[in-house]
């Protein structure tokens, strides 16, 4: 399936299209516009992006909102991630206001969140999700990556000190938020794909048997209920033997 990619971020860009395969990423044609980032959650952000590109291309688009949450701040910066240092401020400085924020011997715990959403011309649309937690350093390294990279320690490497950016492009796929809501997506569209595959003559034949055998025992299921609430074996007509007769019979001989 080709899909449209609702950014000007190329680094989603190139993250993404591995992450979606075997489904294709195609970058947003020039000349559509996004609507701004004004939902209070990922998921109504994510949503209004990949509705406003695929009403404009007439395709299915795909589009992301994520950031990063910190304890010590109540789930700040959220989705005011890409804008926390204000409206054109620069990932380092983003970073910079949040170490600042976050005191270095309080709680460091962080959590980077996605919402991945899916949206058809005039049709379906999925909303999948991710997480990954870990903790903030102040002591920024690694290349790797960007955003809120270079301090972020992720839990999933336990004894492990590096930051997200010093992770290989694989180690971070695992892990990323990102990451696990394009696999739920992925694998969300390949159901999808399959539900609506035509279907040859074995399979037809065995979802008849199924049908069959599921009749069979709803017949049998029928068959034992009528057994149980009547006489066992009885033929229709047949008159049934007050209880204790055949005992008074034999004690009377």
């Amino acid at each position: 399936m080709r899909l449209v990619l609702a950014t000007r971020n190329e680094h989603k860009l190139r993250e993404l299209a591995e992450l979606m395969r075997p489904h294709e990423l195609d970058p947003l044609p020039e000349g559509v516009t996004l609507p701004p980032e004004t939902g209070t959650t990922f998921a109504e952000n994510a949503l209004g992006k990949a509705r406003a590109a695929a009403a404009a291309i007439g395709r299915p688009a795909i589009a992301d909102d994520s950031g990063i949450e910190a304890a010590a701040l109540n789930g700040a910066p959220g989705v005011w991630s890409a804008r926390y240092a204000g409206e054109d401020a620069t990932d380092e400085e983003n970073l910079a206001k949040l170490l600042r924020e976050v005191p270095a011997d309080g709680d460091t715990r962080v959590a980077y969140v996605c919402a991945m959403a899916y949206v058809e011309p005039g049709g379906r649309e999925e909303v999948l999700r991710g997480r990954c937690e870990g903790r903030l350093t102040h002591e920024p390294r690694g290349s790797g990556g960007f955003g809120y990279d270079p301090a972020f320690v992720p839990d999933d490497y336990p004894g492990d000190e590096r930051t997200m950016a010093q992770l290989s492009p694989e180690e971070k796929d695992a892990i990323s938020h990102r990451g696990r809501a394009a696999r739920a997506l992925r694998l969300k569209l390949l159901e999808v794909e399959d539900r609506a595959r035509p279907r040859g003559p074995l399979g037809e034949l065995f979802r008849r048997s199924k049908r069959g055998r599921s009749d069979g025992e709803r017949d049998g299921r029928e068959r034992e209920r009528g057994r149980r609430d009547g006489a066992p074996g009885r033929r229709e007509g047949e008159r049934v033997r007050p209880a204790g007769a055949r005992r008074r019979r034999r004690r009377g001989r």
